[in-house]
C-alpha cells in the first residue's frame, strides 16, 4: 500500500514538474515573441522617423531653392529695368511703377522696358510649364513643344497671316494660338493607338514640324520685302517693341491654363509610373492627359503668339530644373521659374552683352542646340549599350 502511494506521489510530482517546465517554456517563448515584436516595432518606428527626416529635409531644400530662384528672378527683373543706354535708380523705377511722372524714366521704363520685362517673365513661365508638362507626361526629355511641332505650327500660321493677309499683330497672335492647338490635336490623334506612346508621338511630331517648317520656308521665299522683315523678327523670337496689349492675353492664359495644369500636378507625377499603375492608384489617365495637353498647348501658343517661337526655352527648362531640384516634388513650378530666369537673362545679354543687339531667341538657340545634340547622343548610347 505504501509503495502504491509512493508511486502515485512520484507520478504526481513528475506531472507537476513537466507542467512547470511547459509553462516555463511557453513563458520563455512568449517573452521571446514579445521581444521580437518590440524589436520589429522599434525598427518600423526608426524607419518612419528616418523617412520623416528625409521628407522634411527635401521639403526644406525645395523651399530654399524656390526662394533662391524667386530672388534671382526679382534681381533679373529689376536689372532689366535699371540698365540700358540710360541708367535709372530703384527709386525712380518704383515711382514709375506707382504711376508717378518721372522725366525720361516714365517713357523709357514705363513704356519700353517694363512691358518687355513683364512679358519675359510671363512667357518664360508659360514656356517652362508647358515644356515640363509634356516631358513629364510622355516620360521623355525630348517631348518638348519645340520638338513635336506645336511651335512650328504656330510659326507657320503667323507667317501665313503676315505674308498672305498682312494682318495686324492681334490677328497674327490669334492665328498662332488656333494653329498651335490644331497641330497639337493632329499630332495627338495621329499618335493615338490604344493609348499614346511617348516615342511615337515625338516621331510624328518631328515629322509634322518638318512639313510645317517647309511651308514656312516657302512663304518666306514669296514674301515682299516689308513683310519679310516682320516675319523674320517674329520667327526669331523677340521681345522688341513689346506693348501691354501683348502682355495681357499671355497673363490671362497663364492664370487660366497654368491653374488647370498645376491642379493636375499630382496625377501627372503618378502617370510616370505607367498607365496601369496610375489607373490602379485612382488616376483617370485619359482625362488627365487631355487636360494637360490642352492647358500646356494653350500656354505655349499664347506665349509664342506674343514673343515668337523663342527657341529651346520650353525644352531646356524642365531638365535644368530636374537637375537642380532633383526629384523633390512636382517639376512644374521649378521649370516655370527656370524658364522665366532664362528669358530674362537671355534678353538682357542679347541687348547689352555684345556690340550688336540680338533677339532673345538667338541666345536661347545657342544654348539649347548643343544640349539637344548631347541628349540625342546620350540616348542613342544608352540604347546601344542595352
Amino acid at each position: 500500500m505504501s509503495r502504491k502511494l509512493i508511486g502515485v506521489k512520484t507520478a504526481g510530482a513528475d506531472d507537476a514538474s513537466s507542467k512547470t517546465e511547459a509553462i516555463t517554456t511557453i513563458g520563455s517563448a512568449g517573452i521571446i515573441n514579445a521581444v521580437g515584436i518590440n524589436n520589429t516595432a522599434d525598427a518600423h518606428i526608426a524607419t518612419a522617423k528616418k523617412l520623416t527626416r528625409i521628407f522634411v529635409r527635401s521639403g526644406f531644400r525645395r523651399r530654399l531653392l524656390l526662394g533662391l530662384f524667386t530672388v534671382l528672378i526679382i534681381i533679373g527683373f529689376i536689372t532689366s529695368l535699371m540698365f540700358g543706354h540710360t541708367f535709372y535708380s530703384i527709386d525712380e523705377i518704383i515711382r514709375v511703377i506707382m504711376g508717378e511722372k518721372v522725366p525720361g524714366a516714365s517713357f523709357t521704363v514705363g513704356t519700353l522696358r517694363l512691358p518687355r520685362a513683364v512679358l519675359a517673365v510671363i512667357a518664360g513661365f508659360c514656356f517652362g510649364l508647358s515644356g515640363a508638362a509634356f516631358q513629364t507626361m510622355l516620360r521623355n526629355p525630348l517631348a518638348s513643344p519645340d520638338i513635336i511641332g506645336i511651335s512650328a505650327g504656330a510659326s507657320a500660321a503667323a507667317v501665313f497671316a503676315i505674308v498672305v493677309f498682312s494682318l495686324s499683330s492681334a490677328a497674327v497672335s490669334l492665328f498662332a494660338v488656333v494653329s498651335g492647338l490644331a497641330v497639337a490635336m493632329i499630332v495627338y490623334l495621329l499618335s493615338y493607338r490604344r493609348g499614346v506612346e511617348g516615342s511615337r508621338l515625338i516621331l510624328i511630331g518631328i515629322g509634322v514640324a518638318a512639313m510645317l517648317d517647309s511651308v514656312t520656308t516657302y512663304l518666306m521665299s514669296q514674301a515682299a520685302q516689308w513683310d519679310l522683315q516682320e516675319a523674320m523678327r517674329w520667327l526669331t523670337g523677340s521681345l522688341n517693341g513689346t506693348t501691354w496689349n501683348q502682355v495681357v492675353p499671355v497673363l490671362i492664359a497663364l492664370v487660366v491654363c497654368g491653374t488647370v495644369l498645376l491642379s493636375q500636378a499630382k496625377n501627372l507625377s503618378l502617370s510616370q509610373l505607367g498607365d496601369d499603375a496610375a489607373t490602379a492608384l485612382g488616376v483617370r489617365v485619359n482625362r488627365t492627359r487631355l487636360l494637360v495637353i490642352l492647358s500646356a498647348v494653350g500656354l505655349i501658343s499664347f506665349a509664342t503668339a506674343a514673343a515668337g517661337p523663342v527657341a529651346f526655352v520650353a525644352f531646356l527648362s524642365g531638365p535644368i530644373a530636374l537637375r537642380i531640384f532633383k526629384s523633390d516634388g512636382s517639376n512644374l513650378i521649378p521649370a516655370a521659374m527656370v524658364g522665366a530666369l532664362l528669358m530674362l537673362v537671355a534678353d538682357f545679354l542679347g541687348q547689352y552683352a555684345f556690340g550688336i543687339r540680338y533677339p532673345v531667341g538667338v541666345l536661347t538657340g545657342v544654348l539649347g542646340a548643343p544640349y539637344l545634340i548631347y541628349l540625342i547622343v546620350r540616348t542613342n548610347r544608352g540604347k546601344g549599350g542595352a
